[in-house]
């Protein structure tokens, strides 16, 4: 099948928070399973975040089950919650709702009384260390919490004394154990509380924020940013500011890692471009476009400045026509190349894209699902598939646009992502489907 090249548009999209809602949905993610959306980033983003969305638009009142044992001084105090369609147990909501009995995490008569802290503290170790003893648990209890400040203090330094009184080695060492690694959650929660204290103080420069402190929007701050949102639950209005705030925030994130990008792409690619300039003949120089290519090292970055190079000094009365020759030389080998480090088969789809008439394009199908030698010449590129692999790249990228999720798909095939190429698809695979399929 031959193949030329064809030119398509990027479409975006945005999150939005939910809308305001007295009744949570029947079903929810997992925060540590959260799909998410953000670009590359420089420090731990680049490598778990990309392609990845945070659902901020989708923040609900939910409970399936509890997330944390009730720490209080009597029995464990359920909400009934029938209007939902579920259970919670207090500490779900931050604070435990005190027993009928009285007592709670801070009583009104006694907060600093020591033999109740005591009791509370003792309380929450048997939680870490039986009920749930993972640390992704306790980063949701301590987000959840809205009297860890209190209790912090006097929980550390319960840890110790029990570990000083414990005649079994090994509960002594899971005490401790406890404490150093409880203390190193704290202060990562702490410091994810204290940014986002900075960001909602001043929504409208998180920009400047992300600009100063980019290292710090990790993927454990919009985890940590996604469940104090849970915790508001009862308060759509706030979850839905968290939410607009969340969607903030991975804007300025994006924003910000784009241009970074961008500036470090085209300090490459400049350096590319002296080297390949410099070289001492029109092969020496093609040779080294060659090498980028087989290296996997020729960007869209670089062939863009070969491109405008060349544009530049066609359109000049002041450049030499060799130097014009030298210059189209280059384009076309850095195009060529660029062209054909794309999958076949998004090539393949792509070329299919730019035919109108529908015969011809059927015919083309035809062509394309014919069997036969790959070859690759000067101008023009004979490539097979089949009928099944062309489908599937189709149906992946039709299905990414409508669910949103440009993320999933290869750097190659986001270009397709467009609301007038996406008819085309449809009409495509449509086509695939009636006759190969």
């Amino acid at each position: 099948m031959d193949l030329t090249g064809a030119t398509f548009l990027q479409s975006s999209y945005s999150l939005s928070p939910r809308a305001s809602s007295t009744t949570p949905p029947p079903h929810h993610p997992s925060p540590s399973s959260l799909p998410c959306s953000i670009p590359k980033l420089n420090t731990s983003f680049s490598s778990q975040l990309k392609g990845c969305r945070l659902p901020f638009n989708a923040f609900r009142s939910w409970r399936k089950s509890s997330l944390f044992a009730v720490a209080s001084f009597g029995s464990a105090s359920d909400v009934s919650t029938e209007s939902k369609g579920e259970q919670q147990m207090s500490l779900c909501s931050g604070t435990p709702e005190p027993p009928a009995s009285g007592g709670g995490w801070e009583e009104k008569d006694g907060v600093d009384d020591q033999d109740k802290m005591i009791r509370v503290c003792d309380k929450l170790i048997g939680v870490f260390m039986v009920d749930k003893p993972t640390p992704t648990d306790w980063r949701r209890l301590l987000a959840f919490s809205k009297e860890w400040e209190n209790i912090r203090p006097h929980f550390f330094e319960r840890c110790q004394q029990r570990a000083d009184g414990e005649d079994d080695p090994s509960m002594k060492q899971k005490l401790l154990r406890l404490a150093r690694k409880l203390k190193e959650i704290d202060e990562d929660v702490q410091r994810h509380n204290e940014l986002l204290r900075v960001v909602r103080k001043a929504p409208s420069e998180i920009s400047e924020v992300v600009a100063r402190r980019r290292k710090d929007f990790t993927k454990e701050f919009f985890v940590h940013l996604f469940t104090v949102a849970q915790s508001y639950h009862d308060d759509p209005t706030e979850q839905n500011a968290l939410a607009k705030l969340g969607n903030d925030c991975i804007a300025s994130v994006q924003a910000y890692d784009g241009a970074m990008e961008s500036i470090e792409a085209l300090n490459a690619a400049e350096l590319k471009l002296q080297d390949i300039v410099n070289s001492p003949s029109l092969d020496a120089a093609c040779r080294k476009i060659d090498d980028l290519a087989e290296k996997n090292q020729l960007d869209s970055t670089l062939v863009m400045m070969i491109t405008k190079a060349w544009s530049a000094a066609k359109e000049s009365n002041m450049t030499k026509d060799e130097v014009k020759d030298i210059l189209f030389h280059l384009y076309k080998t850095a195009a060529g190349n660029l062209q054909r480090l794309m999958p076949k088969d998004i090539r393949i789809l792509k070329y299919l894209l730019t035919i109108e008439d529908p015969d011809e394009r059927l015919c083309a199908l035809k062509d394309a699902f014919t069997p036969g030698d790959e070859l690759e010449g000067k101008d023009v590129d004979c490539l097979y598939t089949t009928p099944e692999k062309l489908h599937t790249w189709i149906k992946a990228v039709v299905d990414a646009y409508h669910l949103s999720q440009e993320g999933t798909l290869i750097r190659e095939a986001r270009d397709l992502m467009n609301p007038k190429i996406i008819k085309k698809l449809e009409e495509l695979k449509k086509l695939v489907e009636d006759n190969y399929l």
